[in-house]
């Protein structure tokens, strides 16, 4: 019998252990996503069911069967509807690694790319003020996903970026100043905007619009710069991850990275 076994390992093939790590790849990854969400408990709870499920199968247990077979029955329709962020943010990390975009086939882009980056210099001075003076904002910066159902719940703008207009759409007295600013390429394209919160645990000293940053990040691909009211220090988020208390350098490093290296 042992014998048996082992010949039948044997006939694992090279695509068969191709198909096994990039299954465990992509559960790793999935695990990363939702691991520290309400998401990680739900899907621990929604495990717990499928085994029981199976146990009281193996008992023969006919109506907590049929209970749980019922469940069972929609349980995919229920996954989507559960775990629809998290499975945004997997395809969006799907996408993001189309090999096409590191190929020669959209090289010819290059040019129109260059003018397509948003004024980094000129969103880092206007942070770098507004810490200074304890301006809170909220800049999201659009990468490949164009934030149009974001764009539709503030008020549009569709001004060229500078440094002025954006220390005055977050100067506290005006009508703007709440929400967050959307930026796309080098257009300023919409102020107080409407973003999702985090449903993370994340530190009690974060506000809403840190918790916003974090949420956006989590559900697109945009990048989230916020300036502290309370602290006047800057963060950025990229991909759910809040990066605190970063100098002026050290936000144009970061998003030069992100804009210039990438293309």
């Amino acid at each position: 019998m042992g014998i048996l076994m082992f010949m039948d390992f044997i006939k694992l093939t090279f695509i068969d252990v191709i198909d096994i790590l990039l299954v465990t790849y992509l559960f790793f990854y999935l695990y990363k996503i939702i691991k520290g969400t309400v998401a990680f408990n739900i899907f621990i709870g929604l495990l717990i069911l499928y085994l029981l499920y199976y146990i009281v199968a193996l008992l023969n247990m006919e109506l907590l069967s049929e209970l749980f077979g019922q469940f069972i029955s929609v349980g995919f329709i229920a996954l989507i509807i559960l775990f629809q962020p998290e499975i945004r943010q997997f395809l969006l990390y799907i996408g993001k690694s189309n090999p096409l975009n590191k190929t020669n086939i959209l090289r010819w882009r290059a040019s129109e790319r260059i003018n397509a980056l948003p004024k980094i210099g000129t969103i880092v001075k206007a942070c770098k003020h507004m810490a200074g003076t304890y301006t809170g904002a909220l800049i999201i910066i659009a990468k490949e996903h164009q934030l149009e159902e974001y764009v539709q719940t503030g008020e549009r703008i569709e001004a060229d970026t500078s440094e002025e207009l954006i220390e005055t759409i977050f100067f506290k007295n005006t009508p703007l100043h709440d929400g967050a600013l959307i930026i796309n390429k080098q257009m300023m394209v919409a102020a107080r905007c409407i973003l999702p919160v985090t449903q993370r645990d994340v530190p009690s000293e974060l506000g809403l619009r840190h918790r916003s940053a974090i949420g956006i990040t989590e559900q697109t691909d945009c990048i989230a710069v916020v300036v502290s009211e309370q602290t006047g220090s800057i963060s950025y988020c990229i991909e759910g991850h809040i990066t605190r208390n970063v100098t002026p350098k050290e936000l144009e490093q970061f998003l030069k990275k992100q804009f210039l290296t990438s293309q």
